[in-house]
């Protein structure tokens, strides 16, 4: 990845695809540590895929992703599919067992 610094709110409103091209939602909002790394760390999604997550979300407004899965920042933005596929495992799982690094927002 270009390690140039970049505007954070140049993240908000890009597409977020998979590696394979499969659309996967639209950044709404990007989470920040600002205490260690002042780093983004997380990737706030909304306009989600209705048939990756319809049956997950249900009527929360969106996940949120590890900043740590993105692969490519240009145009659009690019995750890994195993990453989409753990994710979706890990909201399905019961009790909030799943990463705490991906979330219902």
């Amino acid at each position: 990845m270009d390690e140039t610094p970049q505007k954070i709110t140049t993240l908000v409103g890009r597409e977020v695809y998979s590696n394979e091209g499969v659309f996967v939602g639209e950044v709404a909002d990007v989470r920040l540590d600002l205490t260690e790394r002042q780093a983004v760390t997380g990737l706030a999604l909304t306009q989600l895929n209705d048939e990756l997550f319809s049956d997950i979300v249900g009527g929360k407004r969106g996940v949120i992703l590890p900043y740590r899965w993105v692969r490519a920042v240009g145009d659009v933005i690019l995750i890994n599919d195993v990453t989409l596929h753990d994710v979706l495992e890990q909201m399905t799982q019961p009790n909030g067992e799943g990463d705490e690094d991906s979330v219902l927002a």
